[in-house]
């Protein structure tokens, strides 16, 4: 699926079109409602250059490119914009599609701002040619590690499924965990029902499930599962890849759906601009923005101001990631090297555990800040 976007504010802007390639999710297998949320933000954001007189002058442009989680597509989709003449690229939501994308993006030379994406290896080796605005995994995932322990849940099972992210934050949590007493027991979610899985539980006498699977399926039967099982009354599900934080969750689950601590990507109180940016994402999308679409807007609004500080050039990008720091809806955003991290890194994005409240599943509770 092709959906370029056409630029917006063009009353204020003249001549050839500054070019971002942006890549999300827009259909199944791939998250949708997490791709709808962070194409709204870039969107968004693309609007507001515009408005602002673009580019120098010229109209930033949006030339926007389905993934649907395919790695090997969004792959093709980076040489693709790269032959548009892209200054850059920007978005994804997946780490599995964001590692290919940065791969793609280092062999070619083009810069690659990633907005959601939190896997800590992003790429093989260290590159200036990629960044990042989300913060990485092995931070977000010790904090969620930090408050099972506050909460006595230091023996943990994890529902996965084979891939390189689930695997990396299952070794984020045993790390954490294990020098403090906790443990981590791995059930294989493609081979267990959500009946057999909830036997493994009883089996195995944990204090919390994490499910680390993709939503709805098979997170929302387990959920469902578990709920219903007289033997788990006292077990706490969890779901640090941030899958409560979206609408369809509640949709599905309702009350069962609370209660489930996850990872978002946003400071306790917004500031006047993160207040303002809410207020245009909510008409936009008809329901209250994802820490997400945040993500998409600060992402465009950086490199925008990159673009103009210091030309489009795609080699000038690169070298330029730490050049200057720019007004973000969630803070200052700001391009460091992370010890460990081999793309820039903004370091310290902000980050919260939380969940959704029981009694009123519609409002969100913070229980802890990163």
């Amino acid at each position: 699926m092709n959906t370029p976007s056409s630029p917006s504010g063009t009353a204020r802007t003249s001549g050839s079109p500054v070019r971002l390639g942006a890549l999300v999710p827009l259909t199944r297998p791939g998250w949708v409602e997490a791709g709808r949320h962070l194409l709204a933000g870039l969107d968004l954001a693309a609007r507001e250059v515009n408005d602002g007189g673009g580019i120098d002058g010229r109209p930033l442009e949006l030339v926007v490119r389905d993934t649907a989680a395919d790695p090997e597509r969004a792959a093709a989709a980076v040489d693709e914009l790269a032959g548009l003449g892209v200054a850059a690229v920007v978005g994804e939501y997946h780490s599995v599609v964001a590692r290919a994308v940065a791969a793609r993006a280092d062999a070619l030379g083009l810069p690659f701002l990633c907005s959601s994406a939190v896997l800590d290896a992003l790429v093989e080796q260290p590159t200036e040619w990629v960044a990042r605005v989300a913060p990485a995994q092995s931070r977000g995932w010790s904090v969620f590690a930090d408050l099972l322990l506050a909460m006595g849940r230091g023996r943990i099972a994890v529902a996965n499924q084979p891939s390189v992210y689930w695997a990396s934050g299952t070794r984020v949590l045993r790390d954490r965990l294990a020098p403090r007493g906790g443990s981590v027991v791995e059930l294989d979610a493609t081979a267990l029902t959500p009946e057999a899985l909830c036997d493994a539980l009883v089996e195995h006498g944990v204090t919390a499930l994490l499910l680390l699977v993709g939503s709805p399926e098979p997170a929302v039967p387990l959920v469902r599962a578990v709920r219903r099982d007289r033997r788990l009354a006292d077990l706490l599900i969890g779901a640090p890849a941030g899958q409560p934080e979206f609408t369809e969750w509640a949709e599905a689950l309702g009350v069962d759906g609370a209660g489930i601590p996850f990872l978002r990507y946003l400071p306790e109180r917004l500031g006047p601009l993160g207040d303002r940016v809410r207020e245009e994402l909510h008409a936009r999308l008809g329901e209250a923005p994802s820490f997400v679409a945040f993500e998409g807007w600060d992402t465009v609004t950086f490199l925008a101001a990159l673009l103009r500080a210091h030309g489009t050039d795609r080699a000038t990008v690169a070298e330029s990631w730490a050049e200057l720091t720019v007004e973000g809806t969630r803070g200052p955003v700001s391009f460091s090297r992370t010890p460990g991290i081999d793309t820039w890194q903004w370091t310290w994005a902000p980050l919260q555990v939380a969940d959704r409240d029981p009694s009123d599943p519609s409002r969100f509770r913070v229980l802890r800040v990163g």
